[in-house]
Order: structure tokens, then C-alpha cells, then sequence
């Protein structure tokens, strides 16, 4: 399949939560129990590298969606990250799902962690990709080097390059191929984070970091079996809290990749993709032996 026209080739569908209409995609078998994504900070649902998608979705059904105030999704941004996972516990039980996996990758890995501790009862397995717990004792915080990638007079190539990626000639390869796989014709014109949005997220994620509804002092609570993964080289939530998680969450593997920042996942589609597949496929068969 052309993997440009992996999204297009899939409807959106629409399911009223809490009286605001969210968006979503579905892919894959619908057997067994579903995989639901939650994406980054200014990030909608054409933004997963379909790359990712269609690999995943060849063994699991999987479902990606806009959460309120995004993409093609209704409302407005919630004002913290509790919130984000509260409507994401909504969106989840108006689909019908009694059990899930869930992915989250960089804030959707901070809304994926207080699902994880709000529905136990929901959430089976976990995927946390480029992402941490947020502020508190332990914690390494995202330095300047965001600050100056995320200058406007970086381009978004460059900017991708500088955080997801790296500066290496594969770097700039990686980031040429993730642009291509999500920015092409068939990108519908509603896949977008407005600057209001943004500007709503970036609000959450500061609290998060100062403390407000972070997991730090929690990942001691989570009993689920957890698969963190991220570059070796991440600077945007820095590579250092993904050793933290993994010490303090009981039942967590921890997989870096090499010569990656933040995008690992978008850098090595393929081999994530299977890591995650085997991961969920292990806990199905009792765990890791």
C-alpha cells in the first residue's frame, strides 16, 4: 500500500463525548484487544507516521483520534494533563471498549501514564515513546536546545531534524522520510493544530512539569506491564527520564536506540513497530521468559 494514502483510505469517524464531537481513525483486525494512540504536543491524527500504522495495524487493531480542541476534533484544549486523560478515559468507554492497550507518544506518553493510574480496570498494557513523568524530585527537565530548535526562523525540517532526529546524514535522511509519509497531497486540510491550541497544550505541559498532576512520585502505583522506549539522545523530554521510569514502574522494559532523539519511533518505524508488537504479544502469553 501506499502509505501516503493509508489515512485517506480510512474514514474518520465521530463519537459525542461529554457533548463534544472527536474524531477518529481505525485500522487493522478488529479482533483482540485495541491499541489506542495518543499523540504529541501540536499533533493530530495525520501526524503518526503511517509508516508506524500500517505496521502495527498488520497484527492489532488500532484506533488514532484527536483528543478535544485538535485536528479534526471539536471543543477546546483541555487545561491540564488530568483533564486530557479523563476525556480519553470518555472517548474509550463511548467506543465501547472494555479493555485496551494504549501508546502514548511525548504528551500523549504523559496522558497515557494517568490513564494507566486512573483505569486500571481499562488499560492493560502500556507504551510510553519519547516521553517522562514530569516534575518533581528525579526528573531531568528539557533544556535550552528546544528553546533555540523551535525558533521561527528554524525551518519545521530543521527543527524536526534538530529534536526527532539528529544531524547526521541518517538524521537528515529519517527526517526527510517522516515529512514525506504525513505531508502530501491526500493531508486533508483540517489536519492542523491551530496556534490558540498550541498555545493551550504548551500551558498543560508547563504545569506538568512543575508538578502539577505528574506521575513522578506515582510510577511506584502503576501495576501494569509498561514498554518505554526513546532515543539515545532525546532533549526534548530528556532521555534520563526514561531510565527513571523504567526503575520506578515495577513491571517496565526500557529499549534506546541509537544515534536518536526524540522520534525514535518515526526514525526506526520498522523496528519499533515489531519491538511494540512483541512486547503486547509477550504479556498475552504471560510475559516475558
Amino acid at each position: 500500500m501506499d502509505l501516503t494514502t493509508l489515512f485517506s483510505s480510512t474514514p474518520v469517524q465521530h463519537v459525542n463525548v461529554e457533548g463534544t464531537r472527536l474524531a477518529f481513525r481505525t485500522f487493522g483486525n478488529a479482533k483482540g484487544v485495541p491499541l489506542v494512540l495518543f499523540n504529541r504536543f501540536r499533533g493530530c491524527m495525520e501526524d503518526w507516521d503511517p509508516a508506524v500504522i500500517s505496521r502495527l495495524s498488520s497484527e492489532r487493531r488500532v484506533v488514532i483520534w484527536d483528543n478535544a480542541g485538535l485536528g479534526s476534533s471539536q471543543g477546546a484544549v483541555q487545561e491540564n494533563i488530568t483533564q486530557m486523560a479523563k476525556t480519553a478515559s470518555a472517548f474509550v468507554d463511548e467506543l465501547e471498549l472494555k479493555t485496551v492497550d494504549i501508546l502514548g507518544f511525548s504528551v500523549g506518553g504523559y496522558i497515557a501514564q494517568r490513564l494507566a493510574l486512573l483505569r486500571s480496570d481499562l488499560v492493560r498494557n502500556v507504551i510510553l515513546a519519547g516521553t517522562g513523568p514530569g516534575g518533581g524530585e528525579g526528573a531531568t527537565y528539557p533544556g535550552p536546545d528546544v528553546e533555540y530548535w523551535v525558533r521561527p526562523e528554524h525551518s519545521r525540517f530543521d527543527a524536526l531534524q534538530g529534536l526527532w532526529f539528529n544531524q547526521s546524514p541518517e538524521g537528515k535522511a529519517a527526517t526527510q522520510g517522516y515529512l514525506e509519509r504525513i505531508y502530501h497531497a491526500h493531508r486533508p486540510p483540517e489536519a492542523k493544530v491551530t496556534d490558540e491550541a498550541g498555545a493551550a497544550q504548551r500551558a498543560a505541559i508547563l504545569k506538568w512539569w512543575g508538578g502539577e498532576g505528574s506521575t513522578i512520585s506515582e510510577l511506584g502505583e502503576v501495576k501494569q506491564p509498561v514498554l518505554i522506549v526513546n532515543g539515545n539522545k532525546d532533549i526534548m523530554v530528556p532521555t534520563p527520564n526514561s531510565f527513571l521510569m523504567a526503575q520506578r514502574i515495577s513491571n517496565a522494559q526500557l529499549i534506546i536506540y541509537p544515534n536518536a532523539g526524540h522520534g525514535s519511533l518515526f526514525q526506526y518505524p520498522e523496528t519499533f513497530s515489531t519491538h511494540a508488537l512483541q512486547f503486547l504479544a509477550a504479556q498475552e502469553q504471560g510475559g516475558l521468559r
